[in-house]
């Protein structure tokens, strides 16, 4: 002690240029060098935690050297310091006595220890101001080069120590106590120290695991990843926070995951010595975690199903909108077979009877290829019948109604299969097939679980749109048969027509609507024309055209004007929505009431009869859009037809508008569905449909056949749907056309009688040479016969005078018109009556007969086919025989 230096010197300096300089040195693990013992500032001192000062006293108890450290520790520098008494200097006044006499005591050449109190320098910390600080001094006697009694003395910061003590005790109880993987790592990325945690995880002591390094732990890429991680933490000292790593723990196979915090360790003096790893098993974690996205998958998917299954009522779309859900984000690849029976419209499918019954293919969908999917046999193509075997996992699931999973075979692509029947209302309309490829997640039963619900969301859509299709085919069906079968032919009219319902239109399932036309004749070779539309759609609507149409023909026959026939139809129409029928309709409008309108049956109609000897057609409209006429070498026109009320509506009379259709002129009539949709309003369609029938509506030349008329008509029918845009498949369309092909004059003959009785037997002369010169020898002894009875019949209960007409198309049609209100009546006369046979006669011998009411009295009529057709003539001789 006696070799101290007499002056402090810069290696005391804890920030000077020689400590600083030995940063420069060796690091920890190096090889020691032959001065490393001696050199001036070592690295990794004890003297960089604690404070220690020295400081000597001469023989007169006066500070004769006064170190750096000691300036630092007490505030005072060596100038103040040198040759003051350290007793007056340092120690309060209450405790100079006995300060003294120690003083007096290791001057005497006696060692000494103890704990001084001093107070601290203005240059402590704000908070310790003013305090009083303690420290432990260690004096040790020596002599100067004199001879003379003198003393060293080393003073250590006693509050330095006891914060030391409690930061190794915290440190220890943190390390040791701490619930997560704790580890010192050296910069040689060894373990320098392990805490308890670590090793019950790892097994054996903390000790035992001093040394390792990484790729000790952790699998070889995921050690290299974190020892490259480790280094750059060493040489950048950015710390790490949540760095997962995944390896395995010893006697387990189950893969484990951690996350790990990683920071730099520093010495007192600030310099690297290691890495801290604070690890945390997150295993459970992750698996939650995985669970939590599992399950926000599967409500995913089940609201994306929700939003992309059924919005078409087609089978075979619903089935491909399920396969666009589950595909990529279910499954890789699937498949939808539907039972063949429920495709070709059968009333229920086979269900759980057998499961081999025969499917179709609907839909496939793949994410990694194009190829067929085979992960239950043998490939089936898009679109192709097949069956599965009694046997198989997907009978079963078919048979059972339960879902089935199919391992995947060796060597092919797919892993497993999950094989789910379609379940509607308790009953199985097809097989749904999920696979996953080699690689991907395989199935839980979480996945299982989703895959029904799917599934059994997919086969409601499908029954309905089954049933959808069901109904609407026999709405369909229904309608069809309403209308008229094939092409109707009608006298002094070449008919074409065409129905569009909504569906045929568009190419995608929609209702049925109410949309009607019909071609009826009537008797003198006159033809009743009519086109309607029933408001509304469905099979409600259809079923309401069908007992309007119904009603229309009943009408017809009896022969009453257009706008009688209109009213007559209105009543019915009001009438279809009341339990009581048209009675109960009319006192129910006496009485006000909330109608309902689920029960309000409305329609438009046109009414029209074409006289083809005159020419001259009546109409009467009901709320409906007005006829189109095109005159020869004129533009097309539609007619100035009072629309009226349309049916249903009741209390406002129909209006009648006669008009005179020129020879080759083409009449049309229509629905709204040919001329209105929501893109194009009613203005515009029946400006473009009045252009189209413009240009081709040419006449029929002189000469041309039936058939190539008839012809040219369907063209022009083709041109306009063809022109117009039906494809909006808002309604159906009814279209009918009709070009006027008059009663040439030569086929009439016309007679006015006197009411004599000679008339009679004028009346069968002019029958008999009329048809001698139409060359119809056949009919001439029955026409004369029947004429006998009708003209006979005319003298004795009729009026006025008498008109016999002959008119020759298709029939032979004989007319007596007379004043006489008084309509015949057919009635079976006794064995023993004279008379009372003669309408019994005409009814016998003509293919048809009746009267009607005409503005001047009526008209009696028969009918007869020509020679040669298909119906024969009866004999009037057997017809007389029958009589009696």
């Amino acid at each position: 002690m006696s070799e101290i230096p007499a002056k402090a010197t810069e290696s005391e300096d804890p920030s000077g240029g020689a400590r600083a300089g030995a940063a420069d040195g060796p690091v920890p693990g190096d090889a020691p060098s032959a001065d490393a013992m001696w050199q001036s500032s070592p690295p990794g001192s004890m003297y960089d935690y604690i404070k220690v000062a020295s400081f000597s006293i001469g023989p007169d108890g006066l500070v004769d050297q006064w170190s750096l450290r000691a300036e630092q520790l007490f505030g005072i520098p060596a100038e103040r310091a040198v040759g003051v008494d350290p007793i007056a200097a340092f120690v309060d006044s209450d405790r100079r006595e006995q300060g003294q006499r120690k003083m007096a005591e290791i001057l005497d050449g006696r060692e000494w220890t103890g704990v001084v109190p001093f107070r601290l320098p203005d240059s402590a910390e704000p908070d310790e101001r003013d305090r009083e600080g303690l420290a432990e001094v260690y004096v040790m006697p020596t002599r100067t080069e004199d001879g003379e009694k003198a003393a060293v003395c080393v003073v250590v910061d006693v509050r330095t120590l006891r914060r030391i003590e409690t930061d190794l005790a915290a440190s220890q109880a943190i390390f040791g106590q701490s619930p997560f993987g704790f580890l010192l790592i050296d910069p040689d990325l060894r373990v320098r120290r392990a805490n308890q945690r670590f090793a019950s995880v790892f097994g054996g002591t903390p000790d035992d695991h001093r040394g390792k390094g990484v790729h000790d732990y952790l699998p070889r890429g995921e050690a290299d990843r974190v020892a490259a991680t480790l280094r750059r933490v060493l040489e950048t000292g950015d710390s790490i926070t949540d760095m997962h790593v995944t390896g395995f723990v010893p006697g387990s196979e189950e893969r484990r995951h951690w996350s790990v915090n990683l920071y730099r360790v520093h010495s007192g003096s600030g310099r690297p010595i290691g890495i801290a790893w604070l690890g945390t098993d997150i295993t459970a974690r992750r698996a939650a975690a995985r669970e939590a996205a599992a399950a926000r998958r599967n409500l995913a998917l089940l609201n994306e199903a929700g939003a992309r299954i059924g919005n078409s009522l087609d089978l075979e779309t619903t089935a491909r909108e399920l396969l666009d859900v589950v595909v990529p984000g279910f499954c890789d690849l699937a498949t939808v077979d539907l039972y063949q029976g429920l495709l070709a419209g059968d009333e229920t499918p086979p269900g759980l009877a057998d499961g081999s019954a025969e499917v179709r293919r609907v839909a496939f969908a793949s994410a990694v290829s194009d190829a067929p999917f085979i992960g239950t046999g043998e490939p089936v193509k898009l679109g192709a019948v097949h069956h599965y075997a009694f046997n198989s996992p997907c009978a079963d699931a078919l048979r059972t109604a339960r879902p089935q999973t199919v391992p995947g075979e060796d060597g092919g692509l797919v892993q497993s299969t999950l094989a789910v029947p379609m379940v509607a209302h308790d009953t199985v309309v097809g097989l749904a097939q999920f696979a996953r490829t080699k690689g991907s997640e395989p199935f839980g039963d979480r996945d299982r679980d989703l895959a029904v619900e799917l599934a059994a969301r997919a086969a409601v859509c499908i029954d309905n749109a089954r049933l959808y299709r069901r109904e609407h085919e026999r709405a369909l069906i229904l309608q069809r048969s309403l209308l008229p079968p094939g092409d109707p032919e009608a006298s002094g009219l070449d008919i074409a027509c065409r129905y569009l319902p909504g569906s045929a239109s568009t190419g995608r399932p929609s209702e049925v609507g109410g949309d009607w036309f019909d071609v009826i004749e009537l008797p003198g070779h006159r033809t009743a024309l009519v086109v309607g539309d029933v408001m509304g759609r469905g099979l409600r609507a259809a079923v309401a055209m069908g007992e309007l149409r119904t009603a229309v023909r009943t009408l017809a026959q009896l022969d009453l004007e257009p706008a009688e026939v209109l009213s007559q139809l209105d009543e019915i129409a009001r009438g279809l929505g009341a339990p009581g029928g048209v009675q109960q309709a009319t006192r129910a409008a006496r009485r006000p009431r909330e109608a309902d309108l689920s029960e309000v049956y409305l329609a438009t109609c046109v009414y029209a009869v074409y006289d083809s000897v005159t020419r001259r057609c009546t109409f009467a409209n009901a709320g409906h859009l007005p006829p189109v006429l095109v005159e020869p070498g004129e533009s097309a026109l539609m007619l100035d037809v009072p629309p009226g009320m349309p049916l249903g509506v009741g209390g406002e009379p129909f209006e009648e508008v006669e008009v005179e259709l020129p020879e080759g002129a083409l009449l049309a009539l229509y629905t709204d569905g040919l001329v209105e949709s929501r893109d194009h309003p009613l203005d515009e369609g029946l400006q473009a449909f009045v252009g189209a029938l413009t240009e081709p509506a040419r006449p029929t030349p002189v000469g041309v056949a039936r058939t190539d008329a008839h012809r040219d008509l369907e063209d022009v029918c083709d041109h306009v749907l063809a022109t117009l845009d039906t494809h909006h498949g808002e309604d159906d369309i009814a279209l009918l056309m009709a070009r006027v092909q008059g009663l040439p004059a030569d086929s009439v003959g016309d007679w006015t009688l006197p009411r004599e009785p000679r008339s009679v037997g004028r009346a069968r002369e002019y029958a008999r040479g009329q048809l001698l010169s139409w060359d119809m020898e056949p009919l001439v002894d029955t026409t004369e016969l029947l004429v006998s009875e009708l003209v006979t019949n005319a003298l004795r209960y009729g009026e006025g005078e008498i008109r016999l007409r002959l008119l020759l198309d298709r029939t032979l049609v004989c007319e007596v018109w007379d004043s006489g209100l008084v309509q015949p009546r057919r009635r079976r006369a006794r064995d023993t009556d004279e008379g009372g046979r003669g309408l019994q006669l005409v009814g016998l011998l003509s293919a048809a007969w009746g009267s009607r009411r005409t503005p001047r009295g009526k008209t009696v009529w028969f009918e007869l086919p020509l020679p040669g057709g298909e119906t024969g003539l009866t004999d009037p001789a057997e017809a007389l025989l029958s009589l009696f």
